[in-house]
């Protein structure tokens, strides 16, 4: 067990986040699985990361590249709240989409981020551009946290794609942190995936799969019309 411990990734002179890592490193593993068996998180698509702590922000991160169903202990990173890793290389690299991980940790009701490329998430976002589209009186809209009847609709929001991080996290931050009616639950990038938070990895892997059963429903509706 020790030599497996070893491989978790690990923050010099932090060592009181060591269980905090090996905890959420293998909550993301099983998450890796199984979103790479639903075909959410194929090839090395996809991210995903844990808030460990708030002051310093630290967060856990898939690093760049992997597969998301072969996910190994030495395959995350902790970041700052600068997105500069705090472990060793040999752990890889951030995520290229670290940036907007760090805006969604800021809210301080979240716990963990997840990202995901399924068919029908992609689909929807390249037949709703940037006008985006509303998921109404279905019974699993409940699965999302605050909504407690079918009688209710969520405003799903897609932005355009972009691969400067910088610049696509300062169009989704003004929603996100609106205080008058803020963005919640999760948002689609144009052709690209799903971004979902909640207030622990639990709450957020339910969000992914309201979203993604409800992405299905509505895109077989449409190719059925």
């Amino acid at each position: 067990m020790a030599a497996l411990e070893n491989r978790y990734p690990k923050i010099p002179g932090e060592e009181h986040l060591n269980q905090a890592i090996a905890e959420g490193v293998e909550g993301l593993r099983d998450v890796g699985r199984l979103f790479h068996g639903f075909k959410w998180s194929l090839g090395t698509s996809s991210n995903y990361s844990v808030v460990l702590q708030r002051d310093p922000m630290r967060i856990l991160l898939t690093s760049s590249g992997n597969d998301k169903r072969l996910l190994r202990e030495q395959d995350f990173v902790v970041v700052d709240g600068l997105g500069k890793s705090l472990v060793d290389k040999s752990h890889g690299k951030p995520s290229a989409e670290t940036g907007l991980h760090l805006l969604l940790a800021e809210l301080p009701d979240t716990g963990s981020v997840l990202h995901t490329h399924s068919v029908w998430n992609t689909l929807l976002s390249d037949r709703f551009g940037e006008v985006g589209f509303t998921l109404e009186k279905f019974e699993m809209l409940k699965g999302l946290d605050g909504i407690s009847t079918h009688e209710t609709s969520k405003r799903v929001e897609v932005f355009a794609n972009d691969q400067d991080i910088d610049r696509l996290a300062a169009k989704v931050r003004p929603r996100v942190m609106d205080a008058a009616n803020p963005l919640k639950h999760g948002f689609l990038l144009e052709r690209h995936g799903l971004y979902t938070w909640g207030k622990s990895l639990a709450e957020a892997r339910r969000h992914i799969e309201i979203f993604e059963f409800l992405f299905e429903v509505l895109g077989r509706k449409y190719q059925g019309g």
